[in-house]
């Protein structure tokens, strides 16, 4: 195990990345790729040299790393997001999704975001008992904690790791709100968390359904649930009195926009009760991991799909702007958002608020001894 005490681990720690590995050693991942991150002095390259040594390497392995972080709360000023504080359970997900805005993260890690991001994962140990005392600090005002707004804090290591039910525990005990962004039907196991917490206002879980398509979903996100797994999910939830939303992002054009109302009619038929919608969003390496996908897996419709994503972004595949990198500008657009926005109202979709009220911080260490 790797014992990371800072955001940058010694790159010799793991194994060599190569950039365009053979299709069999990346079957079941969602890049194609494993370009070097944006602060890497090397580009890796696979080539084969005559002898067949290509066919020695093995396919690319999840391996999991210990992270001992010193804070776990994450805090934004952002104007165009609607939570000012997060948790991330993990760095990088195996879920392997291409358009995932979190992969050029791992290049802060002197990892890939292509396929390290899917295979080279950091559990944050003690997650839990810091956050706990992050709550306890003076001065601490409650707002919704966003749980999982980077990584899936249900990806499959939390199977056995249990980081992000350790911190709803915390979350449970101290009648924090939490709001849980996952595509991952394993969010239902906590169900018995959720559901006490659901009774006093205190959370509410977004899944997020891309796709019904199960053929666009296993290249797409090829670790995620299945489409239909995740409608149960959403089902499962609202039977307990969970509130759930559904969240189809991101749109790409010409791949996955022609389900926008076929989505939100399926997920609130299955009890969610909130939606929301985000375009495809390419900062930083990603910008060239999702375009070899595409070019990968949509050869014919390759040029079209960029040509429309620029569209959106002013005639760029990116642009950071907080009132341009959610939801884009242009005809196109202007013209999902209207077609978001109509489906949604006439199906009745709603907002959610969390209650702030109940919180009270946990006691602190110092406080505990005094009893004795």
């Amino acid at each position: 195990m790797i014992h990371a005490e800072t955001l940058t681990p010694d790159p010799s720690s793991f194994p060599a990345g190569l950039e365009t590995p053979r299709p069999e050693r990346r079957r079941g991942r969602g890049a194609v790729t494993n370009r070097s991150g944006r602060f890497e002095r090397n580009i890796r390259e696979e080539i084969d040299d005559g002898w067949g040594s290509l066919e020695a390497f093995a396919p690319f392995r999840t391996n999991v790393h210990s992270e001992k972080p010193r804070s776990v709360i994450t805090r934004n000023d952002s104007p165009d997001i609607s939570f000012d504080r997060s948790v991330n359970p993990y760095r990088g997900c195996e879920h392997g999704c291409i358009y995932c805005f979190a992969r050029p993260s791992h290049a802060f890690m002197g990892l890939s975001p292509g396929l390290d991001f899917e295979t080279e994962l950091f559990v944050k140990e003690g997650a839990a008992q810091i956050l706990e005392r992050e709550l306890s600090a003076r001065g601490y005002v409650a707002k919704t904690l966003m749980l999982g707004a980077n990584t899936d804090p249900y990806q499959p290591i939390e199977r056995n790791r249990r980081v992000t039910r350790s911190l709803l525990e915390v979350l449970e005990r101290a009648d924090h709100p939490v709001a849980i962004v996952t595509k991952s039907a394993l969010v239902m196991r906590d169900i018995d968390i959720l559901s006490a917490m659901a009774k006093k206002g205190l959370v509410k879980v977004a899944i997020s359904v891309t796709t019904l398509d199960r053929d666009l979903a296993r290249i797409m996100e090829p670790r995620a649930a299945a489409p239909e797994r995740r409608l149960e999910t959403i089902e499962a939830l609202a039977d307990a009195g969970v509130p759930v939303a559904v969240l189809t992002a991101p749109i790409i054009p010409a791949i996955n926009d022609a389900e926008i109302e076929t989505i939100l009619t399926r997920a609130h038929g299955a009890g969610a009760r909130e939606a929301g919608y985000i375009m495809l969003r390419l900062p930083l390496e990603l910008r060239d991991l999702f375009s070899e996908w595409l070019v990968t897996h949509f050869p014919d419709k390759a040029r079209h799909v960029l040509s429309l994503v620029r569209s959106t972004r002013d005639g760029k595949l990116y642009d950071a702007s907080f009132d341009k990198r959610l939801k884009g500008e242009g005809p196109y657009a202007w013209m999902v958002g209207r077609r978001f926005e109509i489906a949604a109202g006439k199906l009745g979709f709603g907002q959610t608020r969390l209650r702030t009220d109940r919180f009270k911080a946990p006691r602190k260490d110092a406080e505990q001894l005094a009893l004795f």
